[in-house]
């Protein structure tokens, strides 16, 4: 089993990145003049998935113009939010439904995404396939991660997701989900976070582990530490 379709989270405001992001989206910032963007285009290229879909609602154009600029060789296309952001949930979803696909991966550029996690998401996808999953969501332990104040989003055992009072699991941005999460679901703005609490009442919230150094790009400082320590 293949995913065709990879989906990119392109929407936000990146106001925590203020002054760099009022005119610059954040996605098309730069670690050592690499775009975050290209980086994660770039990941997808080498996972061998056959299509992009990016959503984009703050600074649409410069993300347009970015993408019709570069040669990436590879199919994208640009679904806009509409008139107001639908937030992490409604924005997958309003993707999802520009396609007759079943299963779609999905990235968030903050990471700072390397060909070096090809293997792990590879792995991640034989087992989502193989145990006939709905979600999986690729973690990191806390201690992997380059901004020591994250906190962690999930427990881990058994690949399957919770939350404690003492999480140390963080989720990196990647993830594979299946459309019938949504069946319920309105495209309008919801974060994809409820999703994923209501599939941890259910226990259909899993988890993949990743051992590679996770690279945020959380805030202002962290990613000036960022272009100094990388």
């Amino acid at each position: 089993m293949n995913i065709d379709t990879a989906l990119i989270l392109c929407a936000g405001y990146g106001k925590r990145l203020n002054p760099l992001t009022l005119k610059t989206p954040k996605p098309l910032l730069k670690i050592h003049n690499v775009t975050l963007l290209e980086n994660t285009i770039e990941l997808i290229k080498n996972l061998e998935i056959k299509k992009i879909k990016i959503n984009t609602f703050y600074l649409q154009d410069e993300i347009e113009k970015f993408i019709k600029k570069k040669n990436f060789e590879i199919e994208i296309e640009i679904i806009k939010d509409g008139n107001e952001i639908l937030d992490t949930g409604g924005g997958i979803l309003n993707m999802m439904n520009s396609s007759n696909e079943q299963d779609f991966m999905v990235f968030n550029p903050d990471t700072i995404w390397n060909l070096s996690y090809s293997n792990q998401i590879n792995e991640m996808k034989d087992f989502y396939f193989s145990k006939n999953k709905e979600t999986i969501l690729l973690v990191t332990e806390k201690n992997f991660s380059f901004d020591k104040n994250l906190k962690g989003d999930f427990t881990l055992t058994d690949n399957l997701l919770n939350k404690e009072k003492e999480n140390n699991y963080i989720y990196t941005g990647c993830q594979i989900i299946n459309r019938k999460v949504f069946k319920s679901s309105k495209t309008n703005s919801f974060s994809i976070l409820q999703t994923w609490d209501n599939l941890i009442k259910d226990k259909k919230l899993y988890g993949f582990k990743s051992e590679n150094e996770f690279l945020h790009v959380t805030n202002l400082e962290v990613y000036n530490k960022l272009l100094k320590d990388n």
